[in-house]
């Protein structure tokens, strides 16, 4: 496969280009441990503060909420002031909420300190991609992105382990507190090697942290320090009222009456965004970007991805420890050896990417196809008392497997035809649909899920979870081929 990336042919390599992903690499390691390690511990929260269930809810949505209203946001603010400023102001903002989350007195302190974390990694995850997608070009940019999979493999594998072992080597109280005081040494680390590597001058408000290639012929290049502010508050307020439904509607079912008004806001956004950069200003997120065909069936591929697989790891905990009684360090060794899996692929495919495209996403989509299937019969199987629930640990490895075949090289390709300057609201735009669909597919999911509990039994409520999984998985198949079949055509069209 071609690198189709046209500014290839005037790139000039930058010399820190590996120090600065190694700093990414650390960040990022930092907010995903952030993300695995709680979903183990909340029992122990909820004992430890005397908190509601809808407090608990709060814990895990308040950061997804947050998250996902400032990702385009702080892309756009990357793109124009800087990645490197916008990168170390999240560390910090994320660092010192979780200092806060592990000092926290009550449940409301607790949930201020997540609803604060979430706009810290949603600061530093566009800000990741930018500048991937600036610093590296061609095969290397398939490295870079498979080594950032396989620290997200890791520290997926990490994250519930950690959780509990830190419950059981430290009890319940000081336990859920550690989990969060240990992003505290790795933000340190990751803020005084930023403020080490990375070009100078850092705070510049300029749209590169380098010298890079100049942008490409005929694309809109950015205009001042335009960050369009209505553009940013309608979007950030569309977002929300599509998430909020999600995340919030078994606790308040009125909040559903906030999605149509989130979908007529997000038409209203895109109405806006084409009369502004009519007026020859410069939109937070230029529409053409969808006229990218690799842009914009890989954001499609992701956020149906996130709407089916996300939802597995959540299931799996409910069922084993509320359903087969295991203990918080059981059910974080249950993902074990399916994140290992999912690093090494991660790995293995981000050195392939760029050679055989999307055709690593295919073959990612089927092993988690494969791992869904032989998953329910392991349950079936254990209903009906032929074999141990351990099974899963291997049956869940093909779906790991496909984590690190799908996710990393997805946003190489989607990500690949996307000139650098706009690369820090184009990565904002895929994550948001990444965040919409996680939160989608756990309210579809679990409601499924707890539905069919309702009726049945527990073994059957997962059978039926993990079904409708793979309904969402064989539908993100089904496109993953039509953009096969796209590429092919342009690959013919071109010779």
């Amino acid at each position: 496969m071609q690198d189709k990336d046209p500014e290839t042919a005037h790139y000039v390599p930058d010399p820190a280009r590996w120090r600065i992903l190694a700093v990414l690499l650390v960040t990022m390691f930092m907010s995903l441990i952030g993300v695995s390690i709680v979903n183990v511990v909340l029992p122990s929260i909820q004992s430890g503060l005397g908190a509601t269930q809808s407090d608990i809810q709060w814990v895990l949505s308040g950061y997804a909420l947050t998250f996902g209203v400032v990702l385009v946001a702080a892309g756009r603010a990357g793109d124009v002031f800087g990645r490197g400023a916008l990168f170390i102001l999240g560390v910090v903002v994320f660092t010192l909420s979780s200092v806060a989350a592990g000092m926290a007195p009550d449940p409301l302190w607790l949930n201020i300190a997540r609803f604060v974390q979430g706009v810290g990694s949603g600061l530093i995850n566009p800000q990741v991609l930018g500048m991937i997608q600036h610093y590296f070009r061609g095969k290397e940019r398939g490295r870079a992105y498979g080594a950032m999979g396989t620290m997200v493999g890791f520290s997926v594998a990490i994250g519930p382990l950690l959780g509990g072992l830190l419950i059981f080597l430290l009890g319940p109280e000081t336990g859920w507190r550690s989990t969060f005081l240990v992003n505290v040494p790795v933000g340190a680390l990751a803020i005084i090697l930023a403020l080490r590597w990375f070009p100078r001058p850092l705070f510049a408000r300029v749209p590169r942290l380098d010298t890079g290639p100049a942008p490409t012929p005929g694309r809109r290049t950015k205009r001042g320090t335009d960050l369009d502010p209505v553009g940013s508050a309608l979007l950030g307020v569309g977002v929300l009222a599509l998430l909020l439904p999600f995340v919030q509607g078994r606790e308040n079912a009125w909040v559903w009456w906030l999605l149509p008004g989130g979908l007529a806001v997000i038409l209203g956004w895109i109405r806006w965004e084409k009369n502004y950069a009519a007026r020859g200003r410069s939109p937070m997120v230029d529409l053409g970007l969808f006229r990218i065909g690799s842009f914009t069936m890989g954001t499609l591929i992701a956020g149906l991805y996130f709407v089916g697989v996300t939802s597995v790891w959540v299931l799996t905990a409910i069922y084993v420890q509320d359903g087969q009684g295991f203990s918080a360090l059981q059910a974080g060794f249950i993902g074990f050896p399916a994140a290992l899996c999912a690093a090494t692929s991660s790995h293995l495919a981000g050195m392939r990417v760029m050679e055989y495209g999307r055709k690593i996403v295919i073959f990612g989509i089927l092993s988690a196809l494969f791992g869904l299937v032989a998953s329910i019969a392991v349950i079936k199987l254990h209903a009906d008392g032929h074999i141990g629930l351990w099974w899963l640990l291997l049956s869940l490895s093909f779906v790991g497997i496909a984590q690190g075949a799908i996710i990393a090289p997805n946003q190489a390709l989607t990500m690949l035809e996307v000139p650098p300057e706009e690369s820090g609201s184009a990565g904002g735009v895929m994550q948001t649909s990444q965040r919409i669909g996680t939160a989608v597919g756990i309210a579809m999911m679990t409601a499924i899920f707890f539905a069919t509990l309702r009726a049945t039994a527990w073994d059957t409520a997962m059978i039926v979870g993990l079904a409708s999984i793979a309904g969402i998985v064989l539908l993100t198949l089904f496109v993953a081929l039509a953009d096969q079949r796209r590429r092919t055509r342009e690959t013919a069209a071109s010779r």
